[in-house]
């Protein structure tokens, strides 16, 4: 093709080679490719919608090799694109408003635009900031997740894209950037809005300290994001990612667990030691406790859920879980006003109820379960005997254990379906590790261990219900094989444990196959006569190798239960 007197950039796209010369550098390819009216119809295919009647090579394959071709990162095609404030202007028209913006094409824009930052970093910062429509637009459009993340490595939140350009972030600070972030998480906008604005601000509190992390770290933004989820009480979507970005501003580490994009952005500060929170931003969400309060009321809801085991009447729904865990992380900061206003409010109380009230619902169990665990060892005296005296935390355990089956009251919230037997609660499971957290902390805690030497039922159910279930599920005892935790191995390796044995393999698995050869691991109507198997298909289903197997899992369940 290049040796052509004449072609055009349509026939050159077509080719299929085009990108393996591009990443080999073919100098005659790329001196053609460098050219501005080249770059710029590449510029073309990439931001202008292609017209109804276009061929398919025109509406997909030639945007799609001409982003390859930018993200191929030769230098001298991206010079002659930021060197040209036309063509930049060319490729942020895609941000209009006043034009369409498919999924595709904004994938592609995204591409290019993050390669720039990357490889251009200060060419594009210096643009940007002369032209700071371009952040509206951007966050006009951040209900497109490919637009989300370009905003998300601009604010610097892709593994400190720009670490040299400290003046940068100040001057994103001093923007009203993330007031705009903040405001697109108003009810009135759409769910997709709400979750890629709560992700963007995610992402800017996993890369404290910044300057845009304090910002939003500070009284006023706090008290905004709150007013943006409390603002319209039927705006759920609102509500859930409203109390994102704060469980994030209490917990950076938690949101990063959590992030879809996280396979993507490396966060470093993710596996560092955790970054002190705030008094100030602790105090400015202790206000609007009460109203979150109000909000784990079930009395007014009237919906209705079939499920499985019968119907919930009415749901816990995702809103009241994300309540219930930003309770939790509120907890593990141990601020004592906090700790304070939750008792005061009420709320560990009614926590507390919706643990017993959705026996099934294991996330909240989960959430319920680090609550109770931040009560029980907190310093503050005040709310440990809240937790054990007032809500009666024993008493409620001791109940449930002693009937674990679903009573269908009218008055609760799950209900076992007509005409069957009602099953076994769900949270039994939880109930017994709170329960033994309890013996475990009596020990070194005196005021723990008089609430329980006071019950009088608690003593008979230990030694009888809880130690004896102890032992049946402790799993280090169990004979089958079951994988050790790395920090419980004592040897090097496998194969250390597999050298370093006193067992005659071979006996054993001589042994081992008269077993399953008489049946006596196997079912009686295999409909083989007087329980014996040929030769050839006993080594082909239990072999020495399959025995070595076996006795490598009795082994590891002997070791764990010593």
């Amino acid at each position: 093709m290049l040796d052509k007197e004449n072609f055009t950039l349509e026939e050159l796209l077509d080719e299929e080679e085009i990108i393996q010369e591009c990443k080999a550098l073919n100098s005659r390819l790329i001196n053609f490719l460098r050219d501005r009216a080249q770059v710029e119809q590449l510029l073309r295919y990439i931001v202008e919608e292609p017209l109804e009647d276009a061929d398919t090579k025109r509406a997909f394959k030639f945007s799609f090799i001409a982003c390859e071709i930018f993200t191929c990162e030769i230098d001298v095609i991206l010079t002659t694109l930021v060197e040209e404030e036309e063509l930049m202007n060319l490729l942020f028209s895609f941000l209009e408003p006043n034009r369409p913006h498919s999924a595709l094409l904004a994938g592609y824009f995204s591409k290019v635009v993050v390669c720039l930052m990357l490889r251009k970093t200060v060419p594009l910062m210096n643009y940007v900031q002369v032209h700071q429509y371009v952040f509206s637009q951007l966050v006009d459009l951040i209900g497109i997740t490919s637009i989300m993340e370009v905003l998300v490595r601009l604010v610097g939140a892709d593994d400190h894209v720009y670490p040299n350009f400290i003046d940068v972030m100040q001057w994103l600070a001093d923007s009203n950037l993330l007031e705009m972030i903040v405001d697109k998480l108003s009810p009135s906008c759409p769910p997709e809005v709400h979750a890629n604005a709560a992700e963007t601000l995610c992402s800017i509190t996993r890369n404290a300290p910044s300057a845009l992390a304090t910002k939003l770290s500070s009284p006023s933004f706090v008290a905004r994001i709150f007013g943006h989820a409390l603002e319209d009480s039927h705006s759920k979507s609102g509500l859930v990612n409203s109390l994102s970005v704060c469980i994030s501003l209490l917990d950076p580490k938690r949101s990063a667990v959590a992030s879809p994009l996280m396979h993507s952005f490396r966060n470093q500060h993710m596996y560092e030691s955790p970054i002190p929170v705030n008094s100030e931003t602790v105090g400015a969400m202790l206000p609007k406790l009460g109203d979150l309060l109000m909000l784990l009321s079930v009395s007014s809801d009237e919906k209705i859920l079939p499920t499985t085991y019968g119907e919930l009447r009415p749901p816990l729904g995702n809103h009241r879980l994300k309540i219930v865990e930003f309770i939790a992380v509120l907890l593990k900061t141990g601020n004592e006003i906090a700790e304070k206003e939750l008792v005061s409010s009420g709320t560990m109380r009614r926590v507390l109820d919706l643990f017993f009230e959705y026996p099934y619902n294991n996330a909240l169990h989960h959430h319920v379960e680090s609550i109770i665990l931040s009560c029980l060892e907190s310093k503050n005296d005040m709310i440990v005997s809240h937790l054990l005296v007032e809500c009666d935390l024993i008493g409620k355990i001791l109940q449930t254990d002693k009937h674990p089956i679903l009573s269908g009251e009218a008055n609760q919230p799950t209900w076992h379906a007509a005409g069957k037997c009602a099953p076994r609660v769900g949270n039994i499971g939880h109930i017994t590790r709170i329960a033994n957290k309890l013996v475990q902390l009596a020990n070194s805690d005196n005021r723990i261990q008089a609430c329980l030497q006071e019950n009088s039922e608690w003593n008979g159910w230990h030694s009888s219900v809880l130690q004896e279930r102890n032992v049946v599920e402790n799993v280090y005892r169990w004979a089958c094989g079951r994988p050790t935790a790395l920090q419980d191995r004592t040897r090097d390796s496998d194969e250390d444990d597999l050298h370093d044995r006193d067992y005659d393999v071979a006996a054993l698995a001589n042994n081992l196959s008269q077993a399953f050869r008489y049946k006596i691991y196997g079912s009686d109507d295999t409909g083989e006569e007087h329980g014996v198997l040929d030769r050839d298909d006993e080594d082909m289903y239990f072999d020495d190798e399959s025995a070595e197997v076996v006795i490598s899992s009795l082994r590891l369940g002997d070791d764990q239960g010593r």
